[in-house]
């Protein structure tokens, strides 16, 4: 699976490498099974790691394990201050440009694992928006190229959080790292089964039903939902979705714009612009007629009015997978049970929730239900 822009990476600082980074033996282990179990990386194969500053601890793990496995590899290093320095003093022809440096890397790479760099930096107004916006322009085209390169990648989602996010959260980033890594430790196959359970009943047409506390939300899931279980196989390389979350787990499906109707409570949930405590969204033939918020009103209010009208609309739903995984630790969604609406502006994460469809049981106050 790929989202738009989930190879933008900002930051305030350094962050990622602390005096609390993961052991090298937890290092060892996810790179291991990203390389054998995400990537079946073959003996022979090229592998690139891709990294920002706070991935180099990982980077080497990888590249010591994929040697070790007689593959060649290579590391890419993305400098985050210099990266960001030069978004002011770039021709705007080069922002966002991809290279045939670049391309000619990844038309010769077989595996490729990826660290992202953090994203905060917007939210601490390092970058103009319109920056951010125009270094992105590769996004689409780094894709097209990987596809076409039929690269199996992984992206390692602890990446993303720096030192500005850890702080909104409540943690450190040694903290978020090694419990995303050790939520990367998660049995596959189990999450692959959980996944196609859950997705067997987020079918086209389907009608939906979540309650959470007061609120009660109904709409209409439309399209195939798809599974993040971790794995890049033949299948989904042929498919073009050939990078995988790691950690994994969560399936998301679409809603049909118009049918959202009712209003649902959004527990603690992380936003571009720092961490929402509560919200209590309403939407009427699936547009988003009011919102309120106890703690975080102010910051509800700007992210709903950043959001133009007519986007506001519920446009999808994930249900996490990973047993592994905690709330307040960057990747919310994964967590098992959670619910995730998003379309209107933020991804709101819906704990505790009961999600019904077509009468069937899918998740009890926050508890995945079984098949």
């Amino acid at each position: 699976m790929r989202l738009a822009d989930e190879r933008s990476h900002f930051k305030k600082g350094r962050g990622g490498a602390t005096a609390m980074a993961p052991s090298a033996t937890l290092n060892d282990k996810v790179a291991k099974k990203v390389l054998t179990e995400t990537l079946a990386v073959k003996k022979g194969e090229a592998v690139t790691v891709e990294v920002w500053n706070n991935g180099l601890d990982f980077a080497r793990s990888v590249v010591s394990e994929a040697r070790s496995m007689g593959c060649t590899a290579l590391t890419v290093i993305e400098d985050e201050s210099a990266y960001i320095d030069s978004l002011s003093k770039s021709p705007k022809e080069v922002i966002g440009a991809m290279g045939r440096n670049e391309l000619g890397l990844l038309e010769r790479t077989d595996a490729y694992v990826f660290v992202p760099g953090p994203l905060l930096g917007a939210y601490q107004r390092k970058v103009q928006p319109k920056l951010v916006s125009e270094s992105l322009r590769y996004n689409e085209s780094w894709y097209q190229a990987a596809n076409k390169a039929r690269i199996r990648g992984a992206r390692l989602t602890f990446g993303y959080v720096g030192e500005d996010m850890a702080r909104e959260l409540g943690r450190t980033v040694g903290e978020v790292v090694e419990k995303q890594l050790r939520a990367a430790l998660v049995d596959y196959t189990a999450i692959s089964r959980s996944g196609e359970s859950v997705a067997g009943h987020l079918r086209e047409g389907a009608h939906a039903s979540l309650e959470a506390g007061e609120s009660d939300l109904s709409f209409t899931l439309k399209g195939e939902p798809s599974v993040e279980n971790g794995v890049v196989s033949r299948a989904d390389v042929d498919a073009g979705e050939n990078m995988a979350y790691v950690p994994p787990g969560f399936v998301t499906a679409e809603i049909e714009p118009s049918s959202a109707s009712g209003s649902v409570e959004i527990g603690r949930t992380m936003t571009r612009l720092g961490l929402v405590e509560d919200a209590t969204l309403e939407f009427r033939d699936g547009v988003l007629a009011k919102w309120s918020s106890v703690a975080s009103r102010k910051k509800l209010e700007e992210l709903v009015r950043g959001t133009p009208q007519e986007r506001r609309r519920m446009t999808l739903m994930n249900v996490g997978l990973n047993q592994k995984m905690g709330y307040l630790y960057g990747q919310d969604r994964m967590v098992a049970g959670a619910v995730t609406l998003g379309g209107f502006g933020l991804l709101g994460v819906v704990r505790n929730a009961k999600l019904t469809v077509s009468g069937r049981g899918v998740v009890d106050r926050g508890r995945l239900q079984s098949s």
